[in-house]
């Protein structure tokens, strides 16, 4: 493929990523506009809107995104679309929940949380596209490529349920704490710095993690090193997972914090997909024949999420002695 069509293709996928949002925008900037300058002509669908903003928020989440997503990448023969907005739908939610005539709550805890989301959107999608050499849609994730020669001939009806379904799940319910946080109105406490800290803490984990994989990925065409071990690979197998896992768990504390625990389910969810995730990226590695050994021997001795000291595999001081 040449440059040209190469470029092309990449101004084609930026044009379509930003202009797929707008009918979830247009919808809801015209709700707003009809709730609040003409009270008295208030339609069934912008009550309904009014006092139902989560379910409000999966209608347009299982249209928008679900269907339309599902419908670019079935024409396009690429479900990419979906990575890149996995940084940014959080993002919107956040102030789509702020914004919402119905929100009630803490103005400074809402500015701290919109900041951090912010940051944390910030960090994956330049993780995202330092990745993908700053090109929209270059591929989609290996996982589905992987699923697509397994469903064969049904993956166009499969993918619907098994890309999108799952990802309306996680990321409605990753961001239940940023609901909550916009439905109570209670001072700040000790606990809302606590869960900044983690919130920051899992942040920079995470870019810390992905940068040094990045840097290796980069390099090692040329010193030719099987696996990454230095940094905070050298403590975890996965620091990156573990980081955003630490980001996700911190806005649950924020949710917490506000008598609303329940709002723990999505990261929950997330921290056990993440867990199956762990296993198929490991799975991959251990079929590359040139990693294998040495990545085996790296799953004796180094932890799998939580960063913590090496540990001797079995067996090797027998063989030492």
């Amino acid at each position: 493929m040449g440059c040209g069509s190469v470029s092309y293709s990449n101004l084609k996928n930026g044009i379509i990523a930003f202009l797929v949002p707008l009918p979830s925008i247009l919808f809801y900037l015209s709700f707003k506009l009809a709730y609040l300058q003409s009270p008295s002509s208030r339609s069934t669908l912008w009550t309904w809107c009014y006092h139902h903003p989560l379910l409000l928020a999966n209608v347009l989440f299982f249209f928008n995104v679900n269907f339309l997503f599902w419908f670019i990448g079935l024409i396009q023969s690429s479900h990419w679309m979906i990575d890149p907005y996995w940084t940014v739908i959080p993002v919107m939610l956040a102030h789509y929940y702020s914004s919402h005539p119905l929100g009630e709550y803490n103005w400074l805890r809402s500015r701290i949380v919109m900041l951090l989301t912010w940051v944390w959107s910030i960090r994956l999608i330049h993780n995202y596209f330092r990745r993908e050499k700053w090109q929209w849609g270059a591929r989609e994730d290996w996982r589905f490529t992987d699923l697509s020669q397994q469903y064969g001939r049904h993956w166009w009806w499969a993918s619907f349920l098994a890309i999108y379904v799952p990802h309306q799940v996680f990321l409605i319910g990753l961001s239940l704490p940023l609901y909550v946080i916009h439905s109570v109105n209670e001072p700040l406490s000790m606990w809302d710095l606590v869960a900044t800290v983690v919130c920051i803490s899992g942040v920079v984990i995470a870019y810390i993690a992905d940068t040094q994989l990045y840097n290796f990925v980069s390099g090692n065409k040329e010193e030719g090193v099987a696996i990454l071990e230095k940094g905070l690979w050298y403590y975890s197998r996965h620091p990156n997972y573990f980081g955003e896992q630490v980001w996700w768990w911190g806005l649950v504390v924020f949710a917490w914090n506000l008598g609303h625990g329940w709002a723990f389910v999505g990261a929950l969810a997330n921290t056990m997909c993440l867990a199956y995730v762990t296993q198929l990226v490991e799975q991959r590695m251990l079929k590359q024949d040139s990693r294998a050994e040495a990545f085996r021997l790296y799953q004796k001795t180094t932890s799998v999420w939580l960063p913590w000291f090496k540990s001797s595999p079995l067996g090797l001081k027998s063989k030492d002695a």
